[in-house]
């Protein structure tokens, strides 16, 4: 497959209705907030992983589509496919830990992780384990989300009517009753920013298919990553930028701050607890030359 040919940005927009879009492990599992503002925040590899599951499950077992960093996976398993795939012996100090001398199937390795593995070929990926694999540098990079607004977190006690043990029976007389715990936003939209290489999907082979590919993950992987901790959440707005020039035509900055997210009239005031409470709109008239705006969805 040929490699993309263009550079693009994106902006991506996405919200929540009583649901917690990424716990904070360092925090008992509240949703992760900016402690100076109170935005809420969705990190870049909670972004990465909905994506990854989404290529795994329409893909399948496509050749090509294979997911390195998938849930549960041995690492150096993955990496040993390489080495057995191209038929090349490890060290016999070493074993696995260095990289082939020869050059040609040093990169060999490197580059049939690429061609297997989506993730690889779209994120890179550190390999150089105690089986090497070497390491690439993905096209696709994101940025953490944060919400538009401050976000306020609600902690919900919730009951479930069983017990986990014939103890915890006994000590109740058979009221067999458990207290929990679920935090939630109430709402919030977040947004992130997004960043694709045409010269960096050159070495992964990173290609207009992998590319659609995508933009399908982003406008449908919450739509197969519902749970009872995430509530409601839905991909609201994609805003994508192309440039003609695979260098580049404008400075990301520039073209990230065309999309404006504001209040509807009369909302300011209110807290936001849908959508509608909100408008985009996308500054066409401040793109500079060579660049396309494209608004998926």
């Amino acid at each position: 497959m040929t490699a993309i040919a263009h550079r693009y940005e994106f902006v991506y927009l996405f919200d929540v209705t009583n649901g917690n879009p990424n716990g904070d492990p360092d925090a008992g599992n509240l949703p992760r907030l900016d402690p100076e503002t109170n935005r809420g925040l969705v990190t870049d590899v909670c972004l990465k992983r909905k994506i990854r599951n989404f290529v795994s499950l329409e893909k399948e077992d496509t050749a090509g589509y294979a997911i390195y960093m998938l849930e549960k996976a041995v690492l150096n398993n993955q990496h040993e496919k390489a080495w057995k795939a191209l038929d090349i012996p490890p060290d016999a100090k070493e074993g696995y830990k260095k990289l082939p001398k020869d050059e040609a199937k040093a990169r060999g390795l490197t580059a049939w992780m690429c061609r297997n593995f989506y993730d690889v070929r779209c994120f890179g990926a550190v390999m150089t384990t105690s089986v090497n694999a070497g390491q690439v540098r993905g096209p696709v990079q994101m940025a953490f989300a944060s919400s538009i607004d401050p976000v306020l977190p609600l902690e919900i006690s919730i009951t479930r009517m069983a017990v986990t043990t014939q103890k915890e029976a006994d000590d109740q007389s058979g009221d067999n009753r458990t207290m929990g715990r679920k935090h939630i936003v109430p709402y919030g939209l977040y947004r992130a920013h997004g960043f694709i290489s045409a010269k960096l999907a050159e070495r992964t082979g990173f290609s207009d298919e992998d590319l659609e590919l995508f933009w399908r993950a982003l406008e449908n992987m919450l739509e197969h990553d519902r749970s009872a901790a995430r509530g409601e959440m839905a991909a609201r707005k994609l805003v994508v930028f192309r440039h003609e020039n695979p260098m580049g035509n404008a400075p990301a900055h520039v073209l990230f701050d065309c999309v404006k997210v504001g209040r509807t009239e009369g909302q300011a005031d209110s807290s936001a607890r849908s959508f509608v409470d909100y408008r985009v709109t996308v500054d066409r008239g401040g793109i500079p030359p060579g660049v396309e705006v494209i608004e998926r969805f």
